[in-house]
């Protein structure tokens, strides 16, 4: 974890989503000339370097903020005049911490609002940038007075250059219902007297607020913000209030000589509703063990708990100007339904209709991807293309969602599952270690690298990747297929009696997918089982009555492993049609 003072330049394309929805091809070619001819070279004449790009902006780091304001000026007045691209620039000196190849801390966080605050063709800066730069660079921005930042606990006052006007001090309830869900983190409550509990707890709660920053679906408040709350008597929904988050965690720490206890709740401070709780007992250890293993079960369950009530919530949102946001989670809530045909075509509308609605959401490319390469991937399916169709819709959204977020796991996870699909392993196993390296947390990245691993024949380590994910997410609404992958990993590596556990446990997780019952029809063969094995079949047919081997030949890719060609053998001897 690298720690330090930086100066931070955010810049944003504005109407990025409008340009895109008129002119797409154009505007990307726009958009790679702006960076090939004028922002890159800007950036290195003045001793910078861009940490983050996001589609349609940018964060940059530099040596001095002089650098940076010098930079914003000469990029502004480039722009200036052109007739597709116009930028809004934000400038903010402040702290940022760079962490597992992702960055974090007010220098990004307060730059992010003052960007969001300028007009096109506009820069606003900090008091603290203004303060920090020489006079003559300082001259060029008017004072626009005491400004209500999203998410900063305090005003503060800016300058701008560009602005006609000071804007308007947002209100302290800035979140509404199209926006992404937003939660912080309390400091959580020490309940005995040792000291040394107090850094337990403190690094759980920091520990926590990092692993979540790291699902880009989410907007959490950072440390500041939060810590400046501790010992506060105030109620979580009255903090969250003040704050303007939907979601809060709170939680407390009780140490004996030999455990401790940690306890965490989620809460819907909007809704005033408890979402849900849980106790860790753990023995006492060394320190930061002990907080490393709270902190990663507690991220597992945490993250699935307020996907769901996200998910719940656009359910029941009728609200005629449905933003890309609800469209999405609306779309995730009709996918992890049981399959149906319906339900299967209403997640794609509205996953498509987020994308109309924002076409720079790369999670929701990925989720096209995804739907693409899975239906591909299960027989079970909406579309009406062939399978060489639905691959190359899949292929092309997946490459959109790296090309708009190269920093998203979701993105590189769409993009090895199409890989896996079409038969290129070794790419598909980098686009998922990549997912990994990305979001440690995210279970569905370490499944599908069990599941590209599992294609490319490496079956323990495959099997170590399913174990990581149940692990991390043991309530996740695709669990079934955790179960359903290790279980075939166990198959492979002939821990048979093992092999029908788990599989039994995805059946039970899934009663209407079939996928369980073909490996368990393939294991019950290697334990001599004939008549388990020929149920097992049935069970598959009353689900797909069509299936058959040469199905499955698809789904298990274009060079399938020794351990696949296997079970295909075992299903024609237990009665599955070829």
């Amino acid at each position: 974890m690298d720690r330090r003072l930086a100066a931070i330049l955010a810049a944003d394309v504005v109407g990025y989503s409008k340009l895109m929805g008129s002119d797409e091809s154009g505007t990307l070619s726009s958009l790679r000339s702006l960076r090939k001819d004028l922002l890159s070279p800007l950036v290195e004449q003045n001793n910078g370097a861009i940490l983050k790009s996001m589609g349609d902006g940018w964060f940059i780091e530099f040596q001095s903020i002089t650098d940076a304001a010098s930079c914003a000026l000469a990029l502004q007045d480039a722009v200036e005049g052109g007739s597709t691209i116009q930028l809004r620039i934000g400038l903010h000196i402040g702290e940022v911490t760079i962490a597992d190849e992702d960055i974090y801390g007010d220098g990004m966080n307060i730059s992010a609002r003052l960007q969001e605050m300028a007009a096109a063709g506009a820069i606003v800066i900090s008091d603290a940038a203004r303060r920090a730069m020489d006079g003559r660079l300082a001259s060029e921005f008017q004072n626009l007075g005491a400004q209500d930042l999203k998410n900063i606990d305090e005003p503060m006052i800016a300058f701008g250059r560009g602005m006609e006007a000071a804007p308007t001090a947002a209100k302290n309830d800035r979140k509404d219902e199209t926006s992404k869900p937003s939660i912080a983190i309390r400091p959580f409550k020490l309940l005995s007297r040792d000291k040394e509990q107090e850094f337990l707890a403190d690094g759980i709660v920091e520990d926590l607020i990092t692993a979540l920053a790291r699902f880009q679906w989410l907007s959490v408040i950072g440390r500041n913000s939060t810590f400046a709350f501790k010992g506060s008597a105030a109620s979580s929904a009255d903090l969250a209030a003040e704050i303007g988050v939907r979601y809060f965690v709170e939680g407390s720490v009780r140490a004996s000589p030999s455990r401790v206890r940690v306890n965490v709740q989620l809460i819907d401070a909007k809704e005033d509703k408890n979402i849900w709780a849980e106790t860790y007992d753990r023995p006492q250890g060394e320190l930061f063990d002990l907080q490393d293993e709270v902190t990663r079960s507690i991220t597992g369950v945490l993250v699935p708990a307020l996907s769901k009530a996200e998910m719940d919530r656009s359910m029941r949102s009728n609200h005629p100007t449905l933003g890309a946001w609800q469209s999405y989670q609306k779309g995730l809530a009709f996918y992890y339904r049981p399959f149906s045909v319906e339900d299967h075509a209403e997640a794609k509308r509205h996953f498509d209709l987020a994308i109309r609605r924002d076409p720079n959401f790369s999670d929701a490319y990925a989720m096209v991807a995804l739907m693409g390469a899975y239906s591909n991937r299960s027989g079970q399916t909406s579309y009406g293309g062939s399978p060489e169709e639905i691959i190359a819709e899949a292929l092309q959204a997946a490459e959109k969602a790296v090309l708009l977020d190269d920093g998203g796991a979701l993105a590189h996870i769409a993009l090895g599952v199409v890989n896996s699909w079409m038969g290129e392993f070794d790419t598909a196993v980098a686009e998922c270690q990549t997912a990994v390296r990305l979001n440690s947390n995210l279970a569905l990245a370490h499944h599908e690298l069990g599941f590209a691993l599992n294609l490319a024949g490496r079956c323990v380590e495959a099997t170590d990747s399913f174990d990581a994910a149940i692990r991390l997410s043991p309530n996740d609404p695709g669990r079934w297929n955790f179960y359903l992958l290790k279980g075939s990993m166990l198959f492979a590596i002939g821990n048979f009696d093992a092999a029908v556990e788990c599989l039994n446990q995805s059946a039970r997780l899934r009663p209407a997918s079939f996928f369980p019952h073909v490996f368990l029809a393939a294991t019950y063969i290697e334990l001599n089982d004939d008549v388990a094995a020929q149920e097992s079949v049935s069970q598959i047919l009353k689900r797909k009555a069509d299936l058959k081997i040469e199905n499955l030949r698809m789904v298990f890719g274009k060079a399938p492993a020794e351990h696949l060609l296997r079970a295909m053998k075992n299903l024609e001897i237990a009665g599955l049609p070829a």
